[in-house]
């Protein structure tokens, strides 16, 4: 006999979170002004707006936890981060962020200048406005199926390169600071 699919994982810890109704949802909204991240972790039930390690970890990311060393200097936790860089890099220098769009913020401080463009396949929302703080312009180069809710593509993050290649040819090279390619695209790699 077959026995149907489960997921093949136990469940350790449940945390409880607060389901609301669709009255108070409307309000919470309205009084964010439509602005996402206006609103309080409690206000969301569900949340579709990020990826960035919000969910639950694995027994080994919490055993982990529990013996990583958190001395403010030297410690062996640094250490073991170091070599397994050097291990996949080859690089012998590293700056550790706590999320990549913080390490996205600290690169563009070096890369990006007032008057810049950076092209890119449909920048992130947090990516764009590090872009636009900096007074440079974030150009997407998406394929235009991308845009398209009801089409059906293998990965709607693809660079458009004709796009890309009219943002090169059009401008002078020390204008544009970087390209962005995102791999995981969340906002179009649906």
């Amino acid at each position: 006999m077959d026995l149907p699919f489960t997921e093949p994982f136990k469940i350790k810890m449940v945390e409880n979170i607060y389901r609301s109704t669709k009255e108070q949802r409307e309000n919470w909204i309205k009084d964010a002004s439509f602005n996402l991240f206006n609103l309080k972790s409690e206000q969301v039930f569900i949340d579709l707006l990020t990826d960035s390690g919000t969910g639950a970890m694995s027994d080994k990311q919490w055993s982990a936890m529990m013996l990583g060393d958190e001395s403010y200097a030297g410690a062996s936790s640094y250490y073991k981060l170091k070599e397994a860089i050097k291990d996949i890099t080859g690089f012998n220098y590293f700056l550790p962020t706590h999320q990549g769009r913080a390490a996205e913020n600290v690169l563009f401080s070096v890369l990006v200048e007032e008057g810049n463009l950076v092209p890119g396949n449909s920048h992130f929302d947090t990516t764009k406005g590090h872009i636009e703080f900096r007074k440079a312009k974030a150009v997407d180069c998406t394929i235009e199926i991308a845009s398209d809710t009801t089409a059906w593509h293998p990965f709607k993050g693809n660079v458009d390169n004709e796009k890309l290649e009219n943002v090169l040819k059009s401008n002078p090279a020390e204008k544009v600071s970087c390209i962005i390619i995102t791999i995981t695209n969340n906002t179009a790699g649906r």
